[in-house]
Formats: C-alpha cells, sequence, structure tokens
C-alpha cells in the first residue's frame, strides 16, 4: 500500500441483523476520519436494505455466504479483484472472507486475532470478544480505530446517536396513516412489544410479554403494537389472544426490512429481546426497553443497543436465579420501571 491514504475501504459485517446494525458506528467512525475514501459494506441480501439506508456506506456489496460452494467462493474473489480494494477491515473474521481477501491480494487486511482466519490477514488486532468486557459496537469501532493508527490518522470523535435516520416528514405521514388505519387516537403514544426472536439469546416467553403489555401506564394514553417479521407472525398473534383488555392491533412486516425500519421510526417505545428489530430501534435513538439473559456471550453489556444512554433500559434475570432462567425477571416491576422511565 502506498502512502496515500486508501480510497476504497471495504468493511466486512456479513452475519445477522443485529450484529450488522451494531457495526453502523465503525462505518461512521470510518466515513467522518476520512470522508474522501468510497466505503463499502460487505452484507448477505437479507441486511442489504438496512445497509443501503445506512447514511455511511457508499456502496453495498452481497455475500450469498449461505451457499458455502466453490462457485459462491470464486464469485466472492472475483468481486475483491473487480474492485481493487486499497483496505478490508474484517469485523466478524471468516476463513472464507480473510481467504478471498489474500487471494485478491488487498494490500492492507484487518481482522480480530482470532480464528484461523487471522493468517490470511497481515494486520490483527486482539480482542478477546468471548469475554464481553464492551458493547459488540466497540469492539467494532476498535478495529477502525486501529486501522487509522496503522495508516498514522487521527480518528475523529465518534458521532452521536441516532446512525440512521429517515426523512422526519416521511416518518410522521407513515405514523399519520398507521394510526388512522388502526382507528388508533392520534394522541396515544406507541408502544411497539416485538416477541419474536431470530436470534439465539434466550427471550420472554409469550405469556410474560402479555404481563408486561398488559402492566404498562402511560400518562396520555397509550397503543401496544404487536409487530412481527416473516416467520413471527403467530407470535403475535397469540399474545394479542392473551391482551382482551389491553388496546392493541398487530403489524405484521411484509414488505422488507426498510418499511420495518420506517414504522420503528415512530415508534414511542420499542420492547423486545435481543434481536435484529431491537437493533434497529437503537440505531435509530428510538427508546428501547431489551431482554437478556445473563450468559457471558449474550449480556446486556455486550449487545447493548446503540440509542443514547437515557434512552435505553436492560433486564436480566437476577443474580439468585440461574443465568438464562428468564421466568424470574418480575415482570410487574419490570413494567413499573418502563412506564416510569418513558411513558409517565
Amino acid at each position: 500500500m502506498t502512502a496515500a491514504y486508501p480510497k476504497k475501504i471495504l468493511l466486512v459485517r456479513n452475519d445477522k441483523l443485529g450484529d450488522f446494525i451494531l457495526s453502523f458506528p465503525a462505518f461512521a467512525l470510518l466515513k467522518k476520519t476520512l470522508p474522501e475514501a468510497r466505503v463499502y459494506a460487505l452484507v448477505p441480501s437479507y441486511t442489504r436494505a438496512m445497509a443501503e439506508a445506512c447514511p455511511w456506506i457508499d456502496e453495498v456489496i452481497i455475500d450469498n455466504w449461505q451457499n458455502q460452494g466453490m462457485p459462491a467462493q470464486r464469485h466472492l474473489l472475483s468481486l475483491f479483484k473487480q474492485h481493487r480494494f486499497d483496505a478490508v477491515i474484517t469485523l466478524y473474521s471468516t476463513t472464507r472472507v480473510g481467504l478471498c481477501a489474500w487471494l485478491a491480494r488487498i494490500p492492507y487486511r484487518l481482522a480480530p486475532a482470532t480464528k484461523l482466519a487471522q493468517f490470511f490477514y497481515n494486520h490483527r488486532l486482539v480482542q478477546r470478544r468471548s469475554r464481553s468486557e464492551q458493547p459488540e459496537h466497540a469492539y467494532n469501532s476498535d478495529l477502525v480505530r486501529q486501522f487509522c493508527r496503522d495508516l498514522h490518522i487521527e480518528p475523529q470523535p465518534m458521532p452521536a446517536p441516532p446512525y440512521l435516520q429517515f426523512d422526519a416528514t416521511v416518518v410522521a405521514s407513515l405514523r399519520d396513516a398507521f394510526v388512522q388505519q388502526h382507528g388508533i387516537k392520534p394522541t396515544d403514544k406507541l408502544v411497539f412489544v416485538h416477541s419474536g426472536s431470530g436470534g439465539s439469546a434466550r427471550n420472554l416467553s409469550t405469556e410474560q410479554y402479555a404481563r408486561l403489555s398488559a402492566n404498562l401506564t402511560s400518562a396520555q394514553g397509550h397503543t401496544i403494537v404487536l409487530s412481527a417479521g416473516p416467520g413471527e407472525y403467530e407470535h403475535a398473534h397469540k399474545l394479542a389472544s392473551l391482551l382482551p383488555n389491553t388496546p392493541h392491533v398487530i403489524y405484521e412486516s411484509r414488505e422488507g426490512l426498510e418499511t420495518f425500519a420506517r414504522h420503528i421510526a415512530f415508534a414511542d417505545l420499542f420492547i423486545a429481546g435481543s434481536t435484529g428489530p431491537i437493533h434497529v430501534a437503537g440505531s435509530l435513538d428510538v427508546p428501547t426497553a431489551a431482554f437478556y439473559p445473563r450468559r457471558r456471550s449474550a449480556t446486556a453489556l455486550r449487545w447493548q443497543t446503540l440509542n443514547s444512554a437515557p434512552r435505553r433500559l436492560a433486564f436480566s434475570p437476577p443474580e439468585t436465579a440461574a443465568e438464562e432462567d428468564m421466568s424470574a425477571i418480575q415482570i410487574e416491576q419490570t413494567a413499573d420501571t418502563i412506564s416510569r422511565q418513558f411513558l409517565l
């Protein structure tokens, strides 16, 4: 790599939705520090819409990682060679990406110093993520800071939330249409409760979400919006059946992630387990209440949302309970805490 600053930089975070959303601060830090560079993101097709909506990403490259065969590997290598990247920063390291970056002879290659994949990189950063000593988004951003140190560049201060924004007029119009469609009072706060989970972390039961929803209180009135993505509609309808005396509507997201994100943007509060949509809400700086087990790899600290501190609450089983015993969370007390923080 020449002494000139790199012009084409690829950041790789090609796993699940929540993991990718938590890379937004890394993209923001890189783009703010090197505004003239063209920043690329390698993502699976599932998170493409969110990558294209992120203001810190200039171009999106699709990685069909579900297909692990040689044709997919050759296609990825071809993409790397075609774009002639100056640098690649792999936030989540896999052997196949590392091998392709090495074979494509990308001059600067940085990844966490873990797994066999690290040997395909000429720059590495020891992180010990398994210890969960800081948020995932901080681990991601630390790699960008290491990149800056290697280039003898002073990184800019981290931009403040939100890390994702939609046009305020568009979001307000969407809210008005949603309220009218569902017969909700315009003055009601909209409390999204997302009971489904595509992640690996333990979640509250449907019955717990029902008790939580029924025990929320607000000063000006509120309506529970039971949100659900593909494969989660049954969760929402089962939860609805347990709320006969609580004002609620069901929102089935059937028009893609970006449309779902635009709906989340007008939420007054978003409640969920440790799953992708809660991180979308956090990136928009929407107030969140999230539920996590205490298992070290899945803690509230490790998977902290991206919203500003006053806008997030996190709940986990008490120390007296097993680390994944979500039934030990005191729902009525939790509902009171959430109500006082965000609704009263």
